[in-house]
């Protein structure tokens, strides 16, 4: 993942530290606690480790797959002492975070796949979905590249409200119509726009309901094949957001939308407010889906392109900032 490597700066690593002390207070001083006194890794160990991967919102589905992981090291180095539980720990977890295709790896400074590089939005209203556009917006902004957004989530007047009050905020145009309009139309125009105006980055921002799957496909699909109309290989994203301070729940919606539309990538918000951050292990590692974005603030700085060796780094870092 060299491509990431000049991101994570230390201004990077700090508010990626920050951002996770809730959750890494939480699990480091549970795992502290379950290998206290102990000098091998025993049944004991491996119960408390459990305890304490679960209480981090790392689902059990993939805490039993970290432990498994583990009791297959211990029995074959039968001297595996405790002081190396830590680093054996975070090369199991890190393993389990998907990287994104080589194809499809890119930073807000990197070269992008195609132009205009479209990216469609997905996820429940709530979650930070229209915030997690202008972070996104304001960042390829920043690192040069020309964007337009789409205001294709027309059930909800605030939605468009909300949207376009980013687009002023970043300095970016948006293309919108009024509130129920064809989410598909609206799509089309802002692609078409794109083209014509030679966009480097078109956003689309879509509905966030979930209360009927049939018609989010059938919506969806329909914004896919207008937006296709346009650039056949389009959209080159379907970016799923989800709130990581919800823990399971937002398993829940990743399982939804991924039975809904080809969701390629996540962006997992609110991380900072939260104990919950294992959350992101267990969502990555059951859809088997990148992470590639998480929020870490309320600042438009505050969306980081994930790494997944900086995640593990920061969760298990315990030094205190000066």
């Amino acid at each position: 993942m060299g491509l990431f490597n000049k991101l994570f700066g230390k201004k990077e690593k700090e508010t990626l530290d920050q951002g996770l002390e809730k959750t890494k207070t939480g699990f480091l001083s549970k795992l502290t606690k379950a290998i206290a006194g102990k000098s091998t890794v025993d049944d004991e160990v491996l119960d408390n480790l459990e305890e304490a991967l679960v209480s981090a919102d790392v689902g059990i589905e993939t805490t039993v797959q970290i432990i498994e992981r583990i009791e297959k090291r211990v029995s074959k180095d039968k001297y595996l002492n405790t002081a190396e539980l830590n680093g054996i720990l975070q090369q199991e977890i890190e393993s389990l975070l998907v990287d994104a295709p080589e194809a499809s790896a890119y930073s807000f400074d990197s070269t992008l796949p195609a132009k205009p590089f479209v990216i469609l939005v997905v996820g429940v209203n709530g979650v930070g979905k229209t915030t997690t556009i202008g972070k996104l917006a304001y960042n390829f902004k920043k690192a040069g590249k020309s964007v337009l957004l789409g205001a294709a989530d027309t059930f909800r007047a605030a939605a468009v409200d909300q949207l376009t009050i980013w687009s002023d905020r970043v300095g970016v145009p948006i293309v919108k119509q009024g509130m129920g309009a064809d989410p598909a139309s609206v799509a089309f125009d802002t692609v078409q726009s794109g083209v014509s105006k030679g966009a480097d980055v078109v956003i689309i921002d879509t509905a966030g309901r979930l209360h009927n799957k049939a018609h989010l496909m059938d919506e969806l699909s329909k914004i896919k094949r207008v937006i296709q109309k346009h650039i056949p290989e389009a959209p080159h994203e379907v970016l799923l957001v989800l709130d990581g301070s919800t823990g399971q729940n937002a398993l829940e919606q990743a399982r939804q939308f991924t039975a809904a539309t080809d969701v390629s990538a996540l962006a997992i918000t609110k991380l900072d407010g939260t104990a919950k951050g294992g959350v992101v292990l267990a969502i990555a590692n059951q859809f088997k889906i990148p992470v590639k974005f998480i929020g870490m603030g309320e600042k438009m700085e505050d969306l980081l392109v994930f790494d997944k060796h900086e995640f593990v780094d920061s969760l298990f870092n315990l030094e205190k900032k000066d």
